[in-house]
């Protein structure tokens, strides 16, 4: 039986872990625990696990910066994929943006992840064509 939460500190070592092996990351720099836990500070209910077991089997982040609702890091467990956990991961983000009075939602999805855009898509969200990401690292 899946269960979904908020993570909290002490899931943070876990959630490295689990990203390491269920969550696309060639084209960003590492997570650290120190960021983590810096995201859990700031906004505590912002951090969804999706867990069986007692292991994290999914995971996104919902971050609401009070104007628009952004989605990072939905990453499901490649043994537990297509059994609707993304699904349910963007459900109870999307009742998190609900209750915060969140009008839309985006997601930043890699190009080149096909399987990732077939989920997205399952869920109702669809490519911008008329937007690029613009980035510059910091430090």
């Amino acid at each position: 039986m899946i269960t979904l939460r908020t993570a909290s500190a002490a899931d943070v070592l876990n959630v490295l872990a689990f990203w390491q092996t269920s969550a696309e990351g060639a084209h960003r720099p590492p997570d650290s625990q120190a960021a983590v836990l810096r995201l859990l500070d700031r906004d505590p209910n912002a951090l969804i696990l999706a867990e069986e077991g007692g292991r994290i089997v999914g995971s996104v982040i919902a971050g609401w910066d009070g104007w628009r609702c952004h989605l990072y890091r939905l990453a499901v467990a490649p043994d537990r994929r297509r059994r609707g956990i993304g699904t349910a991961l963007l459900k109870r983000a999307e009742e998190r943006f609900l209750a915060l009075d969140g009008t839309r939602v985006d997601a930043m999805v890699l190009r080149d992840n096909l399987q990732a855009h077939q989920a997205w898509q399952a869920n109702g969200f669809r490519a911008q064509p008329e937007w690029a990401r613009w980035v510059k690292p910091l430090g």
